[in-house]
């Protein structure tokens, strides 16, 4: 019979910091706002969809940690 290794202690914490990491990037995309809302409209678009996709950048070494305990492959 197998038996499941112990639960590691870096999935919930790097959901905690995949929380936090959206948080703080929707606040300094919100912060940023007064200046974004003066740009003519299709530029605030590409803006709002590249900021939309940015955050996620981060995620693919902190997923990587999660699950292996390093952060490079």
């Amino acid at each position: 019979m197998v038996t499941d290794p112990q639960p590691s202690w870096r999935k919930p914490a790097g959901i905690l910091l995949i929380i936090l990491l959206i948080i703080v990037w929707a606040g300094l995309v919100a912060s940023l706002s007064p200046w974004v809302g003066e740009w003519p409209v299709l530029v605030q678009a590409v803006f709002y969809v590249i900021a939309g996709v940015v955050w996620i950048l981060p995620l693919k070494p902190l997923l990587r940690w999660m699950e292996l305990g390093r952060w490079r492959g």
